[in-house]
C-alpha cells in the first residue's frame, strides 16, 4: 500500500477515512459496539493499551482479531489459566544440534508474545508472576529471557480481558500494574435489535470477507501523527486540572473528594488524556484537541486509577459517578 500523505490536511483526511474504513469492514462481522471500537482504535494508534471488562460472549476475541486483520497486523491470543507460567507467553530456550558442528546448542523460541495484536483473555486468573510477564513486554516493548533481551516489533498493541462475574480463584490486578493501560473499557449487553442482528448474523452459513484496509508502515505511521497534533494551552491546563482534582490530598480538590476518595490518579493519566485526545480528534477529521475530547475520555482513563473509599461504597458511589460530578465542575 502507499504511504500516508505528507501534508498534515490531507493527513488528516487520510486518517479519518481510514478510521471509517475500518468501521465498515469491522461491521460486517461484529454487531453494534461502535463506542468500544472506536475507542479501542484511539487507544491503539495512541500506542496504548486497553483493559476490556465484560462477561463471555459479548464477542471480545472475535472484535479484536476482526481489527487485527483489518489493519493487516498479526494476531495472538493467550489464556491465561492458574497453571499459565512466564515462558507459555515470553517463549523458551530448547537444545538443538549445530548441524556443523554436532554440537548442542540454545535456541529461542519465541512465544505468543511476539505479535502485533494480543489478546491476553482474562488476565485476572493467572499468578501475579506471569502477569509481570505480560507487563514488562507493554511497558518496555521487549522481551528478557535467559538474559537475553528481545525487542517486540511495532505496533504492539495489547487488550486484555476480565471477567466481572466470577471472582473466586483470580488473581486482581494491582493498581500500580493497571496503571499501565491506557484505557479500561466496560462492554454492555447488546440491546434488543442488535441481538436478533447477531443471532441471524451467526447461525447463517456465509462468512464475511474482511479487506485489510491499512498495512503495518501506515499504522506506525499514523500513531506517529496523533503525536504531531498540537494541544492549545487551555485544553492542557484542564486535563491536567481534571486529574488533579481526583487527588485528596490535592488543595484544588473539591470537597466531595476529598470525602469519598482514598486515592487520586498519577501523571500518566494526564498523558494518556491529552494523547487520546489527540488521536480522537484525528478520527473526527480535526488537527486540533478540544475540551470535548478529553471529556469524553476521562471515564476511561481515570475509572482504573482512581479508589473509592468506604463512604463511597457506603452511599453507592461508583468511579465513575464521581468522574461526572468532576466533570460537572469542569
Amino acid at each position: 500500500m502507499s504511504q500516508i500523505p505528507q501534508d498534515s490536511v490531507e493527513a488528516v483526511d487520510f486518517f479519518q477515512d481510514s478510521v471509517t474504513k475500518i468501521r465498515e469492514q469491522v461491521g460486517k462481522v461484529i454487531v453494534g459496539q461502535k463506542d468500544i471500537l472506536d475507542q479501542l482504535l484511539v487507544c491503539l494508534f495512541s500506542r496504548g493499551h486497553c483493559v476490556l471488562i465484560g462477561v463471555p460472549g459479548l464477542a471480545k476475541t472475535l472484535l479484536i482479531r476482526t481489527v487485527s486483520q483489518t489493519l493487516n497486523l498479526s494476531f495472538s491470543r493467550i489464556q491465561f489459566t492458574p497453571d499459565l507460567m512466564p515462558g507459555d507467553i515470553t517463549g523458551t530456550e530448547v537444545i538443538e544440534d549445530d548441524r556443523e558442528t554436532g554440537q548442542k546448542k540454545f535456541k529461542f523460541v519465541k512465544g505468543p508474545i511476539f505479535a502485533n495484536i494480543i489478546l491476553a483473555d482474562e488476565i485476572n486468573r493467572t499468578p501475579p508472576k506471569t502477569q509481570a510477564a505480560l507487563l514488562e513486554g507493554m511497558q518496555e516493548f521487549h522481551v528478557t529471557a535467559a538474559g537475553h533481551t528481545y525487542p517486540l516489533k511495532p505496533p504492539f498493541f495489547v487488550l486484555a480481558t476480565q471477567n466481572p462475574i466470577e471472582q473466586e480463584g483470580t488473581y486482581p490486578l494491582p493498581e500500580a500494574q493497571l496503571d499501565r493501560f491506557m484505557f479500561n473499557l466496560w462492554l454492555d449487553y447488546p440491546s434488543l435489535e442488535e441481538e436478533k442482528n447477531i443471532v441471524s448474523q451467526n447461525t447463517e452459513l456465509d462468512e464475511a470477507d474482511i479487506e485489510a484496509v491499512l498495512d503495518i508502515e501506515q499504522v506506525i505511521e499514523l500513531q506517529d501523527l496523533v503525536r504531531k497534533v498540537p494541544v492549545p494551552e487551555g485544553v492542557l491546563a484542564s486535563a491536567v486540572e481534571l486529574v488533579t482534582k481526583t487527588r485528596p490530598q490535592s488543595d484544588i480538590a473539591p470537597d466531595f473528594i476529598k470525602k469519598y476518595m482514598s486515592w487520586g490518579a498519577g501523571p500518566r493519566a494526564s498523558q494518556f488524556l491529552v494523547l487520546g485526545g489527540k488521536a480522537r480528534a484525528l478520527t473526527r477529521g480535526r488537527y486540533n484537541v478540544t475540551e470535548e475530547d478529553i471529556r469524553a475520555l476521562a471515564k476511561p482513563v481515570l475509572r482504573h486509577r482512581i479508589v473509592n473509599n468506604y463512604a463511597a461504597e457506603a452511599e453507592g458511589l461508583s468511579a465513575d459517578k464521581l468522574i461526572e460530578m468532576l466533570l460537572e465542575e469542569m
